[in-house]
């Protein structure tokens, strides 16, 4: 339902900031419309560029997003001091609800925010947009905030270290995943696709240390006889070095960079893997392994940040700067069938314990504090 005004100004005790919305998949905007449906108990006023369905919404632009690259980035953080004080005021809202760490300064706006992760402060580069944005833009919004939500315990331990905002102040609320895309394959359903191969999915940043994964997938002893799959769009400052590693380690061959993989392959892909690896060496959540873990597909995964919050005793866990731990975790899963097993048994009971609906009923329960 669309916003209508009137003479008679309207109370509403919730306004929700989707002015980051993308018109592709991303995390932030599957966070944000699985979080909706809960949302809508409160009753809550939308603001977004994209019209939403039995809920009332407040229409604005839709060049404020990441489709619109750094420029969208700029011109929303620019709305969001100049324009978003006015719809709140004119609302007459009593609460601002941003599942991005983004809200006006220097304003009576009351609000709360989601941080995802702090990695631009743990792994900084000069010049970064993003290293200013969460230098000097988030610590202003989280310190003015009325509380903050996040995604893992490991972000609430960094937004208190980093930026000394009071564990108090802080909510983690664990995110989920699709169920009805997420699923295990049948083997009447999974068909094999030969050659057998490791997965990662993500991207190419220097923190997800796809080198050291490349260097120990080129120890494995029997290297030669299976591939490494890594998806995700590539990136110019990193990928084309990770490809000459490759290369110059004779695994042009076995080593493949699948790009952008769609959404609806994702799950046949990770169901036929023989693991899926992720050794990031810091996440806010580490949402691609939960989805593996949904499929049933053994993970190997990292012991630092928020990984062992998701994976619990789901995965194998590695030191993610020891190659040598890495490669043998891959090879005991590319030999041990029985460990193969035990853990696609793991990963199904754990990643039944995540649901958008507990992540929702729990933003819900922190909002109705503050409202």
């Amino acid at each position: 339902m669309l916003f209508e005004t009137s003479d008679s100004k309207v109370l509403n005790p919730l306004l929700v900031n989707l002015s980051f919305l993308t018109t592709q998949p991303t995390g932030l905007t599957t966070y944000a419309n699985n979080l909706v449906a809960e949302l809508r108990s409160l009753h809550p006023t939308f603001i977004t560029p994209q019209p939403l369905a039995k809920a009332t919404y407040y229409p604005i632009c839709g060049n404020l997003s990441a489709d619109q690259g750094s420029k969208g980035h700029l011109r929303r953080i620019l709305w969001t001091q100049r324009k978003l004080p006015q719809i709140y005021q004119r609302l007459q809202t009593n609460l601002l609800f941003s599942p991005v760490p983004e809200a006006p300064l220097y304003t009576r706006c009351r609000y709360v925010v989601t941080v995802h992760d702090l990695i631009p402060l743990r792994f900084p580069r000069r010049f970064s947009p993003l290293t200013f944005y969460c230098c000097y833009y988030v610590p202003q919004v989280l310190a003015r905030a009325e509380h903050i939500l996040c995604n893992s315990a490991a972000t609430a331990r960094d937004i208190t270290n980093f930026l000394g905002i009071p564990a108090t102040k802080i909510t983690p609320i664990p995110l989920a995943y699709d169920a009805n895309h997420f699923r295990c394959f049948t083997p009447s359903t999974a068909k094999g696709r030969g050659c057998p191969y490791f997965f990662y999915l993500g991207r190419h940043d220097s923190y997800k240390n796809l080198h050291r994964l490349i260097s120990a997938f080129a120890a494995l002893p029997n290297c030669r006889d299976c591939q490494l799959w890594i998806a995700g769009p590539p990136d110019q400052r990193y990928t084309p070095k990770l490809e000459a590693q490759a290369a110059e380690l004779g695994l042009s061959q076995q080593v493949n960079f699948l790009n952008y993989v769609p959404y609806e392959q994702l799950p046949r892909i990770m169901n036929e893997a023989v693991a899926f690896v992720f050794p990031s060496l810091w996440e806010g959540f580490g949402l691609p392994v939960l989805e593996a873990m949904a499929c049933g597909t053994p993970v190997i995964t990292s012991n630092l940040s928020s990984l062992p919050e998701v994976a619990g005793d789901a995965a194998l866990l590695v030191d993610p700067y020891n190659p040598q731990e890495l490669t043998a975790a891959m090879h005991a899963l590319a030999t041990n069938q029985k460990l193969r097993s035990h853990l696609r048994t793991l990963s199904l009971q754990r990643a039944s314990q995540f649901s958008w609906t507990k992540t929702g009923q729990a933003t819900v329960e922190v909002l109705k504090r503050f409202i």
